[in-house]
């Protein structure tokens, strides 16, 4: 067949290797990304029609990449501020990077997202972060403008919030209306690379068995527009109730995962795969696999937590696989309901840990799990970062020491300087402590 290329949300024509008295059984082929895409065929009850085939581009190891979404937030009131627009305009070496800048747009105006380049390790991620954040942080420093980072703001009003100037979310937004408009939340995408493609999918539904870990270690919205949600991550909610949002939907196999972003375009569900928002996904044009489910965290060391342990998770099943394993790929009802309880109930639930229904507390299983995984993250030069975990199991996660704050006499304000006091000293604040910034 004729090779083809197409941009994101393009039709492209059937292939004229197909009769045309064929083609209203086909239908049209639609690209997936902006790399070249090519269809192919398959005979099902003995009809022919084309599949969206999907190529993988692969990584040189388990790279990493670090997508870090962070507050805008006014000096004077602690409130969001819609600030982006300025922020983003002072900085172009960092914001018109091509297709790939360090600061970038998110969907409110109250959020910058700084980006990291293909890291091969945490501390090199870490470092990277921490160059594009001091050229963030001289430009909001001169605006009165603070920095942080949670799931939510613990006070600002989602109705308050301007959309960012880009015109794919307002197309986001006319379609989704109300379940757009309110995602005034943050959160930390991990990418990690595979070689591979072929290992993606396996690697996706062995990683669905963390969920509960990755949230509930950066649970950190546990307040929303002033009230106590009773919820570890109101973000969780808020972000899962897109119609193409949580957890990834269980596939045998990367030909299954074609089929189904190929059946999801036919139906006009989506227009590219990028806008499936899967808790974890593939992203075949990095050739990663990117975790998604982390809520906004507070300290550069719990970033170098959770891409610690994203990589050793990723690095471990890959070694599996080459030595021939099966791994393992929990029901869907077993996903769905973990997620639900570290949404709930933080690093304090009890998980499932099989289809029989057996359940253990996700603290016990955390420590097994940094045990577990300390042999690979020696081998990969995180070990560091991944004891951070045992921190944050010690000293509480986000969402607990913002509790915390406010079961020791303090207000929601001071839940707020908390937050900017973390991002600029990184590290936990203790209830008690003055906090930064105020006057």
């Amino acid at each position: 067949m004729a090779s083809c290329r197409a941009r994101a949300g393009q039709v492209r024509h059937p292939a004229p290797a197909i009769p045309a008295a064929a083609w209203p059984l086909v239908g049209p082929v639609y690209s997936v990304s902006g790399t070249v895409r090519c269809a192919h065929l398959r005979a099902e009850d003995s009809l022919w029609r084309l599949t969206v085939a999907i190529s993988w581009n692969p990584s040189r190891g388990a790279t990493l990449g670090i997508e870090w979404e962070l507050q805008l937030i006014d000096g004077r009131s602690r409130m969001l501020r819609q600030d982006a627009r300025e922020v983003l305009a002072a900085l172009p070496a960092l914001s018109k990077g091509g297709d790939h800048p360090k600061i970038r747009y998110e969907l409110m105006q109250s959020t910058v997202e700084v980006v990291t380049g293909i890291c091969s390790t945490v501390s090199e991620a870490k470092e990277d972060l921490t160059a594009t954040i001091a050229q963030l942080e001289r430009i909001t420093g001169s605006r009165g403008t603070m920095l942080a980072c949670a799931g939510t703001h613990p006070v600002s009003d989602w109705r308050d919030a301007k959309m960012a100037p880009i015109q794919r979310y307002a197309e986001l937004v006319e379609q989704l209306q109300w379940l757009a408009r309110r995602i005034q939340t943050f959160g930390v995408h991990v990418h990690v690379g595979i070689r591979d493609g072929s290992k993606a999918i396996p690697i996706v539904n062995a990683l669905a068995a963390y969920l509960p870990h990755f949230l509930a270690l950066t649970a950190s919205s546990p307040f929303w527009s002033g009230h106590d949600t009773g919820l570890a991550s109101s973000r969780a909610v808020i972000f899962g109730g897109l119609p193409t949002s949580g957890p990834p939907q269980p596939l045998a196999d990367w030909s299954e995962f074609e089929e189904y972003m190929d059946t999801l375009l036919r139906a006009g569900t989506i227009r590219s795969i990028k806008e499936v928002w899967w808790d974890i996904r593939p992203h075949p044009d990095f050739g990663t696999v990117e975790i998604r489910m982390f809520d906004g965290v507070p300290t550069l060391r719990e970033i170098g937590m959770v891409a610690a342990i994203s990589q050793c998770l990723v690095q471990q099943f890959d070694t599996q696989l080459d030595r021939g394993y099966r791994l393992p790929a929990p029901s869907a009802w077993v996903v769905r309901d973990n997620k639900w309880r570290a949404t709930r109930y933080g690093l304090d639930a009890i998980v499932i840990t099989d289809d029989s229904g057996s359940t253990a507390p996700l603290r016990d299983e955390l420590f097994e799990l940094v045990h577990e995984l300390e042999p690979v993250a020696d081998r990969l030069g995180c070990a560091q970062e991944l004891e951070v975990t045992s921190e944050v199991l010690n000293h509480g996660a986000s969402y607990e020491r913002q509790r915390a704050l406010v079961a020791n006499g303090g207000g929601l304000e001071d839940v707020v300087d908390a937050l900017v006091t973390e991002f600029a000293e990184d590290r936990f604040v203790i209830p008690g402590e003055a906090a930064y910034g105020r006057t």
